[in-house]
């Protein structure tokens, strides 16, 4: 982090991409010294990014997740949002290029933050956005501060569901609002799905509830004008390995043989994504 230099981009673009600065604004030499100390922190798993020129593909496409609900927030100006679990940093970007007024993130992985403050210089260090290594369950009780949290990959994580959501409610203002996107089962394979050992290769994936069992949680906790924005089965188009993140991704945990199961024999990765009113 140390060396990496801090510059001040002619140009960022967080509305329609993620991108900051272009190639022509760097000597390819400064370009190569980039590069080369972004490869140095992989795996990247949120992006794409274009940083000088420099494109960036992480393991997720996040844009494609992005595109899918971002439409249906509207404008995010004057709003306060904070990003639980937010990684190394994408949606925030993207929350400031549709009008936030300021973002907090939050995530326990030092690598992630390292990933942000990377970012962050190369933007010029002035970015209104934020990354704590905190955990949720290290959240201050009862800190109304935001109007929208979010809460993109966690919940499945989380050994009592409903314990996440009360403390999503506890920083968020009066008619404040989550964005909660998470695995759903589909409908007709249950109420809710408790994987003996792991899911599509993940340890601590703990319950993976149905969408009307998703949406009683959020009932109970509290939240009401409950929407849905979109359901999708994950694809390898958006989840993949790359030179970024040259690891397994999502074709080596799903079932060679049928692409709508996973390894273990569990149906395969779908994602709902809902905005709940406090």
């Amino acid at each position: 982090l140390d060396t990496m230099p801090t510059l001040q981009p002619a140009s960022i673009d967080f509305a329609c991409e993620a991108r900051i600065g272009t190639a022509a604004e760097l000597d390819p030499q400064l370009q190569e010294k980039i590069q080369s100390l972004l490869l140095a922190i992989k795996p990247w798993r949120k992006g794409p990014f274009s940083l000088y020129g420099i494109g960036l593909d992480a393991e997720w496409r996040s844009d494609l997740k992005w595109n899918r609900f971002a439409p249906r927030l509207g404008d995010l100006r004057g709003r306060s949002i904070l990003d639980i679990g937010c990684g190394n940093g994408y949606y925030m970007l993207r929350m400031l290029g549709q009008g936030a007024d300021r973002v907090l993130g939050i995530d326990p992985t030092p690598r992630y933050l390292i990933q942000f403050e990377m970012l962050r210089k190369l933007a010029g260090g002035s970015l209104n956005a934020f990354l704590l290594p905190l955990a949720a369950e290290q959240l201050p009780p009862r800190t109304p501060l935001f109007d929208l949290a979010f809460s993109m990959g966690v919940l499945y994580h989380r050994r009592e569901p409903l314990a996440h959501l009360a403390e999503i409610a506890g920083v968020l203002q009066p008619d404040g609002q989550l964005l909660l996107e998470t695995l759903v089962l589909p409908e007709d394979q249950g109420d809710i799905l408790v994987p003996r050992e792991r899911y599509a290769q993940m340890r601590n994936v703990w319950a993976i509830p149905s969408l009307t069992t998703l949406t009683g949680w959020l009932g109970q906790a509290g939240y009401r004008d409950i929407e849905l924005l979109d359901v999708s089965q994950t694809s390898t188009a958006e989840q993949r390995r790359t030179p970024w993140m040259d690891f397994q991704s999502l074709a080596d945990f799903l079932d060679p043989a049928d692409a709508n199961l996973t390894v273990e024999g569990y149906p395969a990765p779908r994602r709902a994504a809902l905005l709940a009113r406090w």
